[in-house]
This record gives C-alpha cells, structure tokens and sequence, in this order.
C-alpha cells in the first residue's frame, strides 16, 4: 500500500506489500525488531506468569481449536506452570474460554469476555458469497429461520449434530434436513450451511464432547447478559487488538486473517485517520497504531509452536516469517499452519512432530540450519515444556520429520 494525498490506497502486489518509494517520512524498524515485539507481546520471549489462559488466548487474538490439543499447547507454551488439564478446566469448567467458530470461519478458542466484540466484529463483515448452487443455498429468509432454530434448540441444552438437526427441521420444516450439501464421502442437510454463521452471530458454541461425539449449546447458558457489541465499535476494536499482535501490517494481511476483501480492509484502516502510522520494515510499507516503540533485537530464542498456531497464521509478510527453504519446508501450498514450526528469533527454522507412546511423548524436530549448542540446550527446554503440558515425558530427536502436512 502507500499514501496518495493522505488516503490509503491497497498496493496491486501479490504479497500486500510495497517498496517504500513515497517521500513522506516515515519510521524504520528491521524485521527482527518486528519479531521481538511479536513474541514478547505475546509470551513467547518470556512465557506469562501471572496470566490465565484466557488471557494468552486474548494476546494471541484467539487460538486455532480446529486440533483442540494443538490449541492447549498453543496456550501452555505461552504460559509457565499451566497442563493440558488447567487449560480444559478453563474451557469446560471455568468457562473463560469458549470454542466457537472465529476468524476464517474456523473452529477458535475465545476468551469468553470478549465473545460480545468476536460476534459484532465478525457478524459486522461483509459476508462471502455462498459457494452452492441455487437449489442448494439458503434463501436469506432460510438462513434466518435456521438461526432462530438454532438458538432456541440450544438455550438449555447440549446437542450432537444429529440432535441439533432434528431440533432444527422440527421449529423449521422439512427442507432444513434436505440432504443437499456435498461434504466429504456424504451428504450433509441444507442447514448446515448455516453453523458457523450461528456461531458468528452468538447463537451457538462447542459443548463439552459426549465421548469422541462433539455437541454444541449456547454460550447465553454461561454468559446470561450476552450480546453481540455494536458493530462498527467491535469492529474498530478487533482492528486494534489485531496490529497491537501482529502489526506493522497492512490491509491485505487483515482480509487475508480475516478472509475478506481488501477493499473492506482498506476502508477500515482508512477509517483509523491518525490512529495508525506507517512504518518502513526493510523497505516494505505497513502500518501499526501511532507512537508503538521500537523492542530492539531480543537475547536469542528458541521456540516450538504446534499446528495452526496464530503466531505462523497470522503473523506477516509471510515471505519474510517463512525465509528461504522454510518456504517450501514449512508450508503447504503456501498455506501457513499445516506443519508445527520450529523458530529460531521469531522467524520459522525448521518443523517438528509429537508422537505419544506408551505414556512418553517422542518430538522429533527437523532444523532447516545446524543450531548452536546453546539452541540446542533451549530447544530441549521447549521439549520439556512440552512434556509438561501434555503431562508425560518427553524426548528429543533431531532428524528428518516425515510426517506430512495435516488436512
């Protein structure tokens, strides 16, 4: 992007990033200042201390659930002292965490206090087209038909899918289970198009699971005063949360965490006027909220980060996270997420993999350069944490990781 007569204005280029050819003046930082201020922000320099999950989830502008294990090392790496089981305890028990479809439509963990601005921001976007046929979607008065179904199935109860589409064809009609969806080696009813959607508008969250079977419920059982915030304002909020995490970046970086268009990007960054400042990171133009400080170059530092952790998905220019063989090692199809990563100063060094067997936890990590000996000595650091997490032993292997990229 650059600044033409003050307005922002999307770069045409295919990374969402542009030499910094403008005559305004603007600040330099170097990509590993960008990297320390990343990592410390959110616990992965120095692991917080005197946090709780939910607020790790929070720093890290939710975590990726789709592999719910993946997400509880996501948050106890973050975190000193806390296991697998106080992270479901928060989840399940203390209810500060809510699973729930987020960014991308995905599955998240969410802080529960901040579900009100989630379900405003992302109620609030523009909405993508749907990819089925006409006798196939929803009509818009189906779509809300199927969420007052929904949120009324769920008020007081937890359900399977199943369960749930019974409950909604029985307040809908016989078309909402109309087997019309193409998903996987079946065929899904009509209003399942509609689950993330209720998601996003509050209606629905994750139960606990009813043995390996997932259920959903409603997040009003736990958070009785819940309601979505006012949409611009959450909007602007998320905006804030997301370049306080992951900024300097610029609108495509947003639409893309977002999937949404660059053009809504755009207009809301625009809409931040002297709010945002623009930032010169190795002659690439992004931008962050005004006046953050520079975090000069961190002590070296050696970390693990599990599949899908947001600190690979969302963090960018992804040229730049991902250098050099880690382009073609560590992603799959470009697409960030699909391998757990090794970082070596907040930059992607290598993949690794977990194998747990006969209550042990065996990681073997493939570096794609030699690591020091003092690397070394934290990177079997991190494989502790991880052992502790999981609350088994673990073992370090360093070696080729032939395990291929998850689904």
């Amino acid at each position: 992007m650059s600044v033409a007569g003050g307005t922002l204005v999307a770069s045409g280029g295919a990374k969402g990033w542009r030499m910094a050819t403008t005559t305004t003046v603007v600040r330099r930082m170097s990509w590993a200042e960008v990297c320390a201020r990343r990592l410390g922000r959110q616990g992965l320099l120095v692991p917080f201390s005197d946090a709780a999950p939910a607020d790790v989830v929070a720093a890290m502008c939710g975590t990726h659930a789709q592999v719910l294990s993946a997400a509880e090392l996501s948050v106890g790496l973050r975190l000193t002292g806390v296991t697998q089981t106080d992270i479901r305890a928060a989840l399940w028990t203390e209810r500060s965490l809510v699973k729930t479809f987020g960014p991308r439509g995905t599955v998240h963990l969410l802080p529960a206090r901040d579900l009100p601005m989630w379900c405003g921001a992302l109620a609030a976007m523009p909405q993508p087209r749907s990819p089925f046929k006409d006798d196939v979607r929803l009509t818009a008065e189906q779509t809300e038909e199927v969420l007052a179904a929904v949120a009324d199935a769920l008020v007081d109860a937890e359900l399977t899918v199943d369960e749930l589409t019974a409950a909604v064809v029985a307040r809908t009609g016989p078309w909402a289970g109309d087997l019309v969806m193409p998903a996987f080696q079946g065929m899904w009813p009509r209003w399942r198009q509609a689950l993330s959607l209720a998601g996003v508008r509050g209606a629905l969250c994750f139960g606990e699971n009813r043995g390996p079977v997932v259920t959903y419920t409603s997040p009003c059982r736990w958070l009785p005063d819940f309601a979505p915030t006012d949409g611009p304002a959450a909007l602007d909020d998320l905006l804030r949360r997301y370049l306080f995490a992951y900024g300097p970046a610029t609108p495509q970086h947003f639409a893309k965490w977002l999937n949404a268009s660059a053009k809504w990007a755009t207009e809301r960054f625009t809409s931040f006027g002297d709010d945002i400042e623009q930032v010169d990171v190795e002659g690439n133009l992004a931008w962050q909220l005004a006046g953050e400080d520079v975090v000069h170059t961190p002590a070296e530092s050696v970390r693990l980060l599990p599949y899908f952790d947001a600190y690979a998905i969302a963090g960018q220019p992804r040229e730049l996270l991902f250098p050099g063989p880690a382009w073609e090692r560590a992603l799959a199809r470009g697409q960030a997420g699909n391998f757990p990563v090794l970082l070596v100063n907040g930059t992607v060094a290598g993949v690794w993999h977990l194998k747990r067997a006969a209550k042990k936890v065996a990681v073997t990590v493939e570096p794609l350069d030699v690591l020091s000996a003092g690397q070394l000595r934290e990177l079997d650091g991190q494989v502790g944490r991880v052992g502790e997490i999981l609350q088994s032993p673990a073992q370090l292997t360093i070696g080729p990781v032939t395990v291929g990229a998850h689904a």
